[in-house]
């Protein structure tokens, strides 16, 4: 009985103490604690519920499809503000005028990617991670196609009630 006791002080102190950064198992049912001031902090609805991997999943499919569109603020517009752009063979990009430039020069190529490995992670309520293995098929300006494959990651945040990437990574997979 007392071990109940104590453990039930546990998981409730956890849940108060760990505020909405903190993560969870999948499946537990100690979820981060939600406030008033965090729910300000992050102009949530006080109804937030963790997303499924099928909906972050999903978020990927929308960029592929803003990509073609070929229209580079397309692309922009589901970077948050101040989001991190590591891409595949350019330089970090930080703001949205740097996103928008290197998505100009890279949908000249008229890129379509395809995820071939992929690990998705739910933080919380409103942050999910995607990364593994994604390959584009690139055309060149004489119809030639070629492709490459990269490792990805995509972090993701739930802003004003829209899910918009923070941070993304692009590389090559090495070869050898």
């Amino acid at each position: 009985m007392r071990r109940t006791h104590y453990a039930a002080i546990a998981v409730t102190a956890a849940v108060l103490f760990t505020g909405t950064g903190a993560t969870y198992a999948a499946g537990s049912d100690v979820r981060p604690a939600v406030t008033h001031s965090t729910l300000a902090d992050t102009a949530q609805p006080a109804t937030v519920t963790p997303p499924t991997p099928g909906q972050i999943a999903a978020l990927f499919d929308s960029w592929n499809a803003a990509l073609a569109t070929g229209d580079p603020n397309r692309v922009a517009d589901l970077y948050a503000p101040g989001a991190v752009l590591l891409p595949t063979v350019a330089s970090i990009r930080t703001t949205r005028a740097g996103i928008v430039d290197y998505f100009t020069k890279f949908l000249e190529s008229k890129p379509v990617g395809k995820i071939q490995e992929r690990y998705i992670n739910i933080l919380n309520d409103t942050s999910a991670i995607d990364t593994g293995l994604y390959q584009f098929t690139l055309t060149d300006k004489d119809g030639s196609k070629s492709t490459i494959n990269a490792r990805y990651t995509y972090v993701y945040e739930l802003r004003g009630g829209h899910w918009l990437i923070i941070n993304h990574h692009s590389s090559k997979v090495p070869t050898g």
